[in-house]
């Protein structure tokens, strides 16, 4: 019986340690080495570019099982930072983001699929504007090491399209949709 039960711990252990490679990150804010930025059309003439300030999220990947990988963001909306104070009032009053009402943003990932080659579709539900609904990132894993401090980094860049009118914001000038581009760097923790 013990030689049993000694067997199945040993196979149980192996599994586990299988299973468990994914390395969880915490996404480096404090170093800027992250960014969740925008772009709208401006009137259908040109952009307006911009990124979110305050962030924070953790993210874990297994290069050996991508499937494996999660990710989890928080944005503070009201740091939204379009290089222009007056616009920036505007967007977060009540006639687009509303961010006396709507003080958080969130995006948790659902399903994360390897697509070969460092390219990855994140897929997962982003709240916005008090609004859940599911989205999709096209994401590249860029690299992963150490760094020079003695601890570990894994990056990627992603790009997703939100039509507004999904999340209930009215439509800003001509258009009806925001990019959004994300550098996730984060730190292993």
């Amino acid at each position: 019986m013990k030689k049993i039960l000694s067997t199945m711990g040993i196979i149980l252990a192996a599994s586990a340690s299988w299973s468990s490679n994914a390395a969880d990150y915490q996404i480096d804010t404090k170093g800027a080495h992250a960014s969740v930025n925008f772009k709208i059309s401006h009137l259908g003439y040109s952009f307006t570019k911009g990124r979110f300030n305050n962030f924070s999220g953790n993210f874990s990947y297994d290069p050996s099982n991508v499937s494996a990988s999660k990710v989890s963001v928080n944005i503070d909306p009201s740091s939204i930072d379009s290089n222009h104070a007056e616009r920036d009032k505007h967007i977060r009053s009540g006639d687009f983001l509303n961010v006396a009402k709507y003080s958080t943003s969130k995006f948790e990932s659902t399903k994360v699929v390897d697509k070969g080659d460092g390219k990855l579709e994140v897929f997962g539900n982003l709240n916005l504007h008090g609004i859940t609904k599911p989205i999709a990132i096209n994401a590249e894993f860029i690299g992963a090491g150490k760094d020079p401090w003695g601890g570990e980094r894994a990056g990627f860049y992603g790009t997703t399209r939100l039509e507004l009118a999904d999340f209930g914001i009215p439509v800003m000038g001509a258009s009806s949709y925001v990019d959004m581009e994300l550098y996730i760097e984060g730190i292993k923790i």
